[in-house]
C-alpha cells in the first residue's frame, strides 16, 4: 500500500504541477535576468512552493475540520477543479496563461519574481494545493503516509528545480510541437485522476 500512495501521489503531483510546463513560463519571467540570478529565483522559488505545499499536506486536514468540510465534499469539489485544471492543458489554454501572467509580474513586481509568479500560482497553485489536501486525506493522518507525501512534495520541486536551471537546453530540445504534446498527455492523465476523485468522494458521501 505504501508504494501504491507514493505511485499515485508522484504521478498526480507531478501532472499537476507539470514541470516541463513551467519551463516557458519561467524563461518569459526571467528574461532579462542573468544566468547567475535566474539560479537564485529558480532556488527560491522552488523552496517558497515546496514549503507551501508541505505546509497544506500536514495542515490540510486541520484546515477542512476547522472549515467545517468533510473529506468526501473536498474529494468532489477537488476533482472537479482538477479536471477544469486537465481540460485546460488538453486544449493547449495553460501555458500561454501562464507564461502571459509570468510577463505581467515581470514588469509589475520585478524583485519578485521567486514567489509570484513562479512559486505561486504557477507551482503551488490551485491545482497542486487540492492534489496535495486529497492526498493527505488518503493517508488518514498516519505518519507513515504522511512522510511519503512530503518526499513526493521534495521529488517534484526537485524536478520543478532541475527543468528551470536547464530551462533554455530543455525549450530547445523538446521543442514547442514537443512541450504541446507531452502537455495534452499529461492532462489526460490528469482528468481520469480528477474523474477518479469525483467518483471516490460520491461513493464515500453516499455510502456506496
Amino acid at each position: 500500500m505504501p508504494f501504491d500512495f507514493f505511485v499515485s501521489a508522484l504521478v498526480t503531483l507531478f501532472v499537476v504541477v507539470d514541470p516541463l510546463g513551467l519551463v516557458p513560463a519561467f524563461l518569459a519571467a526571467t528574461e532579462k535576468a542573468s544566468a547567475v540570478a535566474r539560479r537564485t529565483i529558480a532556488w527560491n522559488a522552488c523552496i517558497i512552493a515546496g514549503l507551501i505545499l508541505a505546509g497544506f499536506a500536514l495542515a490540510g486536514d486541520w484546515l477542512l475540520w476547522a472549515l467545517g468540510i468533510t473529506l468526501s465534499a473536498f474529494r468532489i469539489a477537488g476533482g472537479l477543479l482538477l479536471f477544469i485544471v486537465a481540460f485546460d492543458m488538453v486544449l493547449g489554454w495553460r501555458v500561454p496563461r501562464e507564461a502571459d501572467t509570468a510577463e505581467q509580474a515581470l514588469e509589475e513586481r520585478a524583485r519578485h519574481i521567486a514567489a509570484f509568479p513562479l512559486a505561486t500560482p504557477l507551482m503551488a497553485g490551485p491545482g497542486a494545493i487540492t492534489a496535495t489536501i486529497l492526498l493527505a486525506g488518503q493517508t488518514q493522518g498516519q505518519p507513515v503516509g504522511l512522510a511519503i507525501l512530503l518526499v513526493v512534495i521534495a521529488l517534484v520541486i526537485c524536478a520543478c528545480l532541475a527543468a528551470f536551471i536547464f530551462a533554455a537546453v530543455i525549450r530547445r530540445w523538446i521543442g514547442a510541437v514537443g512541450g504541446m504534446v507531452l502537455s495534452r498527455l499529461l492532462g489526460i492523465v490528469l482528468a481520469a485522476l480528477a474523474v477518479q476523485y469525483v467518483i471516490d468522494g460520491t461513493r464515500s458521501a453516499f455510502g456506496l
